[in-house]
């Protein structure tokens, strides 16, 4: 799927968001991409952006319109583009999830982060240029350790 593609998918469903083109964010700044289902992955790097000014550190993928090669192959462009090696996803057994973990086959070093939070996504960007496995670590016993259950 080419950059033009993709910019008419997001025209037409919001299929790519922020993905596959060298104009979009500067590779340099991307730590991780996040990917998931609809709007999941802007909204929540959007509040990632509002809390702590770090939304730059993350890019967002959406699998709107998209079968499980086709996220493959975005995600993997994106991957090649940013220079990450963290994918967070918003579902275990979600598609994005499926994708990243068929990738994970040929490409070793990525770490995938599934199920997040918003508390995981802010612990990661507040690490700053952590090494990666430490960062998701960190970020991941945060997450779960943020859930809580009040009243009865």
């Amino acid at each position: 799927m080419s950059s033009d593609t993709c910019k008419r998918m997001m025209s037409d469903g919001d299929a790519c968001v922020n993905t596959t083109t060298d104009t979009d964010v500067a590779p340099a700044t991307i730590r991780a991409i996040v990917a998931g289902h609809g709007s999941f992955a802007s909204g929540i790097i959007s509040a990632v952006e509002q809390i702590t000014g770090k939304g730059a550190s993350f890019l967002a993928m959406s699998n709107t319109g998209l079968g499980l090669d086709d996220i493959q192959e975005t995600l993997a462009r994106a991957l090649d583009h940013s220079g990450a090696h963290v994918i967070f996803t918003d579902l275990p057994a979600g598609s994005c999830t499926m994708a990243v973990r068929r990738m994970m086959r040929a490409r070793p070093g990525i770490l995938l982060v599934t199920g997040i939070n918003l508390s995981t996504l802010l612990d990661f960007a507040m690490q700053g240029a952590s090494d990666p496995v430490v960062a998701v670590n960190a970020a991941l016993e945060r997450g779960r350790v943020s859930m809580a259950v009040y009243g009865a």
